[in-house]
């Protein structure tokens, strides 16, 4: 048996990297968490560690995702804490928090919506560029999923989806959901092209493991329309 890499020397950046090795990611969280512990004001291993329990919240074992989830969301708070004029710890706030939600079932991400509409339109206001437009298409989302009464609106979920892939036409997260937005509003012809340009889409190095999901999802939701 390999003796485990330490923690000390290892570029925690390529760990992460390799993600969907769910042990690889935690290793990476590893190292970022000891930098905190030696320097609390590290604000990059600080936002970068609730990006990694985002992954692992939302991958790893069943019973562990809302611990994962909820160190996430300290995590996040912190970078907050840190440097809240940058966008990365109201981003990854938002999206371990909406993550949590949907986990936890319709009540409790009622009760979650108005904070994570908050740190997501935070993050518009300082840089809507940010991760090439996440902020709008996590939006998007936002508006697909909270029921009408709530806020929710597939029309605004749409306008949102789109302005994020003015950033990166060929987001496939973006694309996504975007195809799911149409389905609801009864448009399924624009959906399967829009899968069909999602499929058609280079991976992104920095986004190769989400990538290849969507690209499944993507298949899947095209073949249950083809079929109907």
């Amino acid at each position: 048996m390999s003796e485990r890499p330490d923690v000390a020397t290892t570029d925690p950046d390529a760990l992460y990297a390799q993600r969907e090795d769910l042990d690889k990611a935690r290793e990476a969280v590893e190292i970022w968490q000891a930098r905190v512990r030696r320097d609390p004001s590290d604000f990059e291993s600080t936002w970068q560690i609730a990006r990694a329990m985002y992954w692992l919240g939302s991958h790893g074992p069943k019973d562990g995702r809302r611990a994962d989830l909820e160190t996430g969301m300290e995590a996040a708070r912190q970078a907050i804490a840190l440097d809240s004029d940058r966008p990365e710890g109201h981003f990854w706030l938002a999206a371990t928090m909406g993550t949590l939600a949907e986990q936890s079932g319709k009540l409790t991400g009622l009760r979650y919506r108005g904070r994570i509409k908050e740190a997501l339109e935070t993050v518009l206001r300082l840089d809507p560029a940010f991760q090439q437009g996440s902020a709008d298409r996590v939006l998007g989302r936002w508006y697909y999923r909270v029921p009408g009464l709530f806020g929710g609106s597939k029309t605004k979920s749409e306008e949102h989806l789109r302005r994020s892939l003015k950033y990166n036409p060929n987001s496939t997260a973006t694309l996504f959901f975007l195809a799911e937005t149409l389905v609801a509003l009864d448009r399924k012809d624009e959906a399967r092209r829009v899968l069909e340009t999602l499929l058609d889409a280079p991976d992104d190095p920095d986004w190769a493991p989400e990538d290849r999901e969507f690209k499944a999802q993507a298949r899947e939701l095209l073949t249950d329309l083809v079929k109907g």
